[in-house]
């Protein structure tokens, strides 16, 4: 047993830089999960830099100084915030307390639907299940609705939280673009002088991550704003939230996307029934799913080592427990840098005498 943990730290740990990786990827990854909610506004801001940093590089190589590069890009990005916040938010909040109030007609009108098919496919849904399954939904949905209307006074802490975080985040922003290369010399005075591994899993990371999150901020974007536009093309209602959703669902590949399928379905079923329209807003959805995945995605990521569908369930199922919703936003790119340390780890293949006997 000792000769087998004398090999292991010999081939993994033979290595100083890679010890001090090793300590600080521990110490990351406790502070993740014992103040990960503490300490969100400030991952989301460093993330968030992490973004627009790389127009300010696009900028200051057209020769704009960085400066001004930087006060044009945070000026943008505010406005881009300012438009979510005062534009979209309020839409998508009418929208979410309409649906609320639509609700119990559309749980009225789904069990008409469910009725019907047990006459139409008796050999495949029996009332019993019909009947389980309205129960169910009538269930989730009364809590849903019960939560928005109790969503008044008792949530006034987490408002004044959001509007804390809404103020705090675009400040860190502003720091970490105008002073990044002073807190990254700050950073790496603590760490070994000569450091090449750190350099090369940097420089990894750099590349993946940054053309990770990017693509994802530009596919958001693309694949919402299409979804809204061709679900108001069919008169499709609540057409803001339906593509906030859409949007949203392409963070978590795979899961997302079949979540999201859920309340298009049922809405578009609600609004037009069992006939060619709801087909056509379906088949629409499909296209736009599969456009998203077989040609956008290519186009966006091709630079990206693209991970196993096992981990990317396993980085959401795991940072989303230890870090709530905003784990299971950031559990891809997580996942991606852990992904370039373990490329770059140094291994040594020639074990010495002890471990060869």
């Amino acid at each position: 047993m000792v000769r087998i943990l004398r090999g292991l730290a010999y081939k993994y740990f033979s290595d100083e830089e890679a010890i001090v990786l090793l300590l600080l990827l521990v110490v990351g990854t406790l502070a993740v999960i014992f103040f990960g909610a503490m300490l969100a506004p400030l991952i989301a801001a460093i993330i968030i830099a992490f973004i627009l940093q790389g127009l300010v590089t696009k900028l200051t190589q057209w020769g704009v100084p960085e400066s001004l590069a930087i006060a044009v890009v945070f000026v943008v990005f505010l406005g881009v915030l300012i438009g979510f916040m005062f534009g979209l938010l309020p839409l998508v909040w009418t929208q979410v307390t309409a649906l609320a109030g639509e609700t119990p007609r559309i749980i009225r009108g789904l069990q008409e639907h469910l009725e019907l098919l047990p006459e139409q496919y008796p050999a495949l849904v029996s009332a019993e299940a019909v009947n389980n399954l309205y129960r169910q939904v009538t269930a989730e949905t009364a809590r849903m609705t019960q939560w928005l209307v109790s969503f008044s006074l008792s949530s006034i802490p987490d408002l004044l939280a959001i509007l804390i975080y809404i103020v705090l985040v675009p400040i860190l922003v502003f720091f970490f673009l105008k002073d990044r290369n002073l807190l990254i010399d700050a950073i790496a005075r603590m760490l070994p002088h000569q450091r090449p591994l750190m350099r090369q899993i940097g420089d990894e990371v750099n590349v993946q991550c940054a053309n990770y999150v990017r693509g994802k901020a530009v596919e958001i974007i693309i694949v919402g704003g299409t979804s809204y536009v061709t679900f108001k093309l069919f008169g499709l209602p609540y057409t803001a939230l339906l593509a906030l959703l859409v949007g949203l669902s392409v963070v978590i590949p795979y899961i997302g996307a079949a979540a999201v399928t859920i309340p298009v379905a049922v809405i578009a079923l609600f609004t037009f029934g069992w006939g060619s329209q709801f087909v056509w807003v379906m088949v629409a959805y499909g296209v736009i799913q599969a456009l998203d995945g077989n040609v956008l995605v290519p186009i966006l990521f091709s630079e990206v080592n693209n991970l196993h569908p096992v981990v990317i369930i396993a980085a959401v199922l795991f940072f989303g427990g230890v870090w709530g919703l905003w784990g299971v936003f950031f559990a891809i790119p997580l996942a991606t840098m852990l992904k370039a340390v373990f490329t770059a780890w140094p291994v040594k293949r020639d074990l010495p005498r002890f471990d060869r006997a």
